[in-house]
């Protein structure tokens, strides 16, 4: 079929429910509602690979016909997640070997570094939605500088739309290629970007504290990563150079029109998904932490996955656990003309795979939240 467009399978509209407002819907006749898209998933081994395998194996319209891994190719994805033996899906393969005739669209969830060439040489009419860095950062020279090596698809960057949903949602209904954004960015940009935009803090002392869990580093082995290395501790990493700053300067800076820096450290947590983000900021002047909330309680009123909690409730990452949830609090710090923001998500799933279905959904002319309306797992 054509990948460019979903709407040659719509008959009557119907409406579906999305917290509090409606949202357009396709009604698809049955027999071509069925599957009717056809996915790829490049990197399908690693822990974004099978969290879309989990929100695919329930949507009504994407089918998976690909999937790569070169390490485990020939394998059947049963026997690298044994809990998918019941699922009927196609055996892993090279990416080499990929046969791309049957793809509408594609998921990348390769390495940074490795996503540029591959993008590169895929068919020009497959939507494409990459969950690495690779396409992330506008300007490739900060490219070159935070990821230590020239950008292989330059001329690819140029159209490439940055993928934060709820904040562009118009420009990835239109794209071919988005750059999902990193987890910690999701946290830190969903509260950030809407009081930047109005003006309602400070554009300098933004201090940021991230909380993640050990799945964030992928499924690769690494020493530190080992169970006995990460149990019953934590620690700071990347401290003062994590490769997430230059994504999370850039998109503040859109926001407010102006140059803002900020201090991020992030923090490996002993479990093994969510996260969370301590953000202190200045208020501007004659502002209030009532006036942060109220705005940030408007912008996100008719999402159905952003959620501003209500009085002093504090995010919680088990609240969201699974979930394709952000949810968001502010509170009046100690020092005057300061507020403290928390933000919490899922990493594998709004600070990646939950996200890119979210943005494909749009890009395909589907309603966002088509497959990801799960709630969230608990305890």
């Amino acid at each position: 079929m054509d990948g460019c467009c979903f709407s040659r399978f719509q008959d009557k509209p119907k409406l579906l429910k999305a917290r509090n407002r409606p949202v357009r819907a396709l009604a698809i006749s049955s027999q071509k509602a069925d599957k009717a898209i056809k996915v790829g998933i490049l990197g399908a081994s690693g822990y974004t690979g099978v969290e879309l395998i989990r929100f695919i194996a329930n949507h009504p319209y994407f089918g998976i016909s690909l999937m790569t891994a070169d390490r485990k190719a020939g394998q059947s994805i049963a026997s690298v997640f044994p809990h998918l033996i019941t699922r009927d899906l196609p055996d892993l393969v090279a990416v080499k070997d990929a046969d791309f005739s049957s793809v509408d669209a594609v998921f990348c969830c390769l390495p940074h570094g490795t996503t540029q060439e591959i993008i590169k040489g895929l068919p020009t009419r497959l939507k494409i939605v990459d969950l690495s860095a690779d396409f992330r950062l506008r300007d490739i020279n900060d490219y070159n500088e935070w990821y230590g090596q020239p950008h292989k698809a330059s001329e690819l960057q140029k159209e490439a739309v940055y993928g934060l949903t709820e904040i562009y949602r118009n420009k990835i209904q239109s794209a071919r290629l988005v750059a999902n954004p990193g987890c910690y960015p999701t946290t830190i940009l969903l509260p950030l970007v809407p009081l930047l935009k109005a003006r309602l803090i400070g554009l300098q002392d933004i201090l940021i504290v991230s909380n993640s869990g050990v799945s964030g580093a992928g499924r690769s082995a690494k020493e530190a990563n080992l169970y006995t290395e990460v149990s019953e501790g934590i620690f700071s990493y990347g401290i003062t150079r994590h490769r997430h700053v230059p994504e999370i300067e850039q998109e503040l800076s859109d926001a407010a029109n102006s140059k803002v820096t900020v201090s991020f450290t992030p923090t490996l947590m002993p479990m093994s998904r969510g996260m969370q983000s301590t953000i202190n900021v200045q208020l501007a002047p004659g502002v209030s932490v009532v006036d942060l909330k109220q705005h940030l309680k408007g912008f996100y009123e008719k999402e159905e996955f952003v959620v501003v909690l209500p009085d002093d409730q504090a995010p919680h990452t088990k609240y969201v656990q699974g979930s394709n949830g952000c949810h968001i609090n502010v509170f009046p710090d100690r020092i005057p003309g300061r507020a403290i923001i928390i933000s919490v998500i899922d990493n594998l799933v709004k600070g990646a795979s939950g996200q890119a279905l979210q943005n494909l959904n749009l890009m395909m002319g589907i309603p966002e939240n088509t497959g990801l309306s799960c709630m969230p797992l608990f305890p």
